[in-house]
């Protein structure tokens, strides 16, 4: 499955930081993707009772999980245990891409 704007998955939110896309297939995870535009920042946030696996595809920056920040680029894994709050800078000249999965639903 290719999560882009169309059958599989749908646009949540497109501004001048991010865009953000969410399957639209399963039933039981979401897995979306983010494409953060240079020099931005998510705004942060939190799962209680959910883990999540970002998976970065292309770009450059870093997340911060809990009180650990974390460089990333292409074929960065991390881990975000349940309920640690994370935050994404993308410090490089391109977009910053990652996927993320996570159990349940949407809660932000």
């Amino acid at each position: 499955m290719k999560i882009k704007n169309g059958k599989d998955s749908k646009i949540l939110k497109q501004n001048e930081t991010y865009t953000l896309l969410d399957n639209t297939t399963l039933k039981n995870l979401v897995v979306s993707k983010t494409i953060l535009h240079p020099g931005k920042n998510t705004t942060g946030h939190n799962h209680p009772g959910q883990e999540e696996v970002y998976h970065f595809i292309s770009g450059e920056g870093y997340i911060v999980v809990g009180d650990t920040e974390i460089d990333v680029e292409a074929g960065s894994i991390v881990l975000i245990p349940d309920a640690y709050f994370h935050k994404v800078w993308n410090t490089g000249l391109e977009d910053l891409v990652f996927v993320c999965v996570f159990d349940g639903k949407r809660n932000h």
